[in-house]
């Protein structure tokens, strides 16, 4: 029996403007809603420069750490928040979203949010997590981030700003590298 090896995948863009940005794909509700926060940042290549045609998708709990199982992500009413959206980067390698902070999903768990990168040259999309920064405590006992060193650990804490809203860079490669997850 001849064993079967796998073909090469292939990279991850180019990214289409017709087929994949949808009306209000970054808005997991309306911005200016009660509760409602800015998720921004830039994502960067390893020498540092904004990568200017990336896409990025987020899942998340709720406010109150409840995983929403509802539909309609596709078809933004305003008033549905369904813990998913969608962003592509500015050519400036900026993103972002309005959303919630997300909730704890089990009591002293640390809130988070899912990411998954999109941009070109990768095989294949990158998995990811920001962390809110307020819950020092949960943000040590945190299964993840207890295995990292100190300085990587930082890669995924987000940085609130004045305005309540949270500001998170993503680096592909190189120094400061964001950590990303392997599932096999």
């Amino acid at each position: 029996m001849n064993k079967l090896v796998p073909t090469p995948g292939q990279t991850v863009g180019p990214f289409y403007g017709y087929a994949l940005p949808f009306a209000k794909d970054s808005e997991l509700l309306a911005p200016g809603s009660p509760g409602s926060i800015r998720l921004q940042g830039t994502v960067y290549d390893g020498a540092g420069q904004p990568i200017p045609d990336a896409i990025l998708e987020i899942w998340q709990p709720d406010a109150e750490g409840k995983v929403v199982q509802r539909t309609g992500s596709l078809v933004r009413d305003g008033y549905t928040f369904t813990g998913w959206g969608r962003s592509a980067v500015g050519n400036t390698g900026q993103f972002t979203f309005t959303t919630v902070n997300p909730g704890p999903t089990e009591p002293g768990a640390a809130p988070f949010i899912s990411v998954a990168v999109f941009a070109r040259g990768l095989m294949n999309r990158l998995f990811t997590r920001v962390y809110l920064p307020e819950d020092q405590a949960a943000l040590a006992k945190d299964p993840l981030l207890s295995s990292l060193e100190p300085e990587r650990r930082s890669t995924l804490i987000a940085r609130r700003g004045a305005d309540g809203g949270l500001t998170w860079d993503i680096r592909l490669q190189g120094e400061g590298e964001t950590v990303f997850l392997d599932f096999q």
